[in-house]
């Protein structure tokens, strides 16, 4: 974790239907840089009842010495598959991300190296509680991954251009609230209006880390 930055969020929504928006979220860094990997989560801002969103099955790999894809978004009651495809063993640990942790995880399992022709070697774990989730590996300390498991059905991730789209906003008082991996706390939530046109700027403490070197283990390893 680094010194706080400011986070600019711009949000745009457009009317497809009488009571539903599709809302783009713009997530900027400090600097004014795209941030990837941001996780958009809209709320109501009132205590509505807010509708489940459907579980889904969603496989994150163990290749080329990292987690794929990085951060994953499941709603709650999503089935996640951890899949190895490399040649060498990985565990995969799964524990709280962040000082603030919702939805506390602690699971850890050992996958062995792919073997050629055969399927790759898999574990499958059901996401149950609500909150961000760090990955690791205790073969492998530069692999980091992250699983952000939602109850709101309007959460997205940040595209490489900065940017998530979320279909059928109601319209109304809602809350934004961003995570990101490099997040040092929850950032306080943002009161907004969904309507066609709404713009928005949050600051946030966040700072996104530089990329780590990926050094692959020769192939004997293991």
């Amino acid at each position: 974790m680094r010194s706080p930055t400011l986070l600019a969020l711009c949000l745009m929504a457009g009317l497809p239907t009488a009571h539903a928006a599709s809302v783009q979220v713009t997530v900027l860094a400090r600097d004014g840089q795209p941030l990837p990997d941001a996780v958009v989560v809209l709320e109501p801002a009132a205590g509505q009842a807010m509708p489940a969103a459907a579980p889904l099955n969603h496989t994150i790999t163990q290749e080329k010495m990292q987690f794929q894809p990085v951060v994953s978004v499941v709603p709650v009651g999503s089935r996640v598959k951890f899949a190895n495809m490399d040649r060498w063993d990985h565990h995969v640990r799964g524990g709280p991300a962040g000082l603030v942790a919702t939805g506390t995880y602690g699971f850890e399992f050992r996958l062995a190296g792919r073997e050629a022709g055969k399927t790759p070697p898999s574990n499958e774990l059901a996401m149950d509680k609500a909150g961000p989730i760090q990955l690791g590996c205790h073969l492998h300390g530069s692999m980091r991954g992250f699983v952000y498991v939602s109850s709101s059905p309007w959460t997205a991730k940040t595209s490489d251009t900065g940017v998530a789209t979320l279909a059928e906003v109601p319209e109304g008082a809602m809350r934004v609230r961003i995570w990101h991996p490099d997040q040092l706390l929850d950032p306080a939530a943002v009161n907004v209006q969904v309507q066609p046109v709404t713009a928005v700027s949050v600051p946030t403490q966040v700072q996104p880390r530089k990329a780590r070197r990926v050094q692959t283990p020769p192939s004997d390893t293991y």
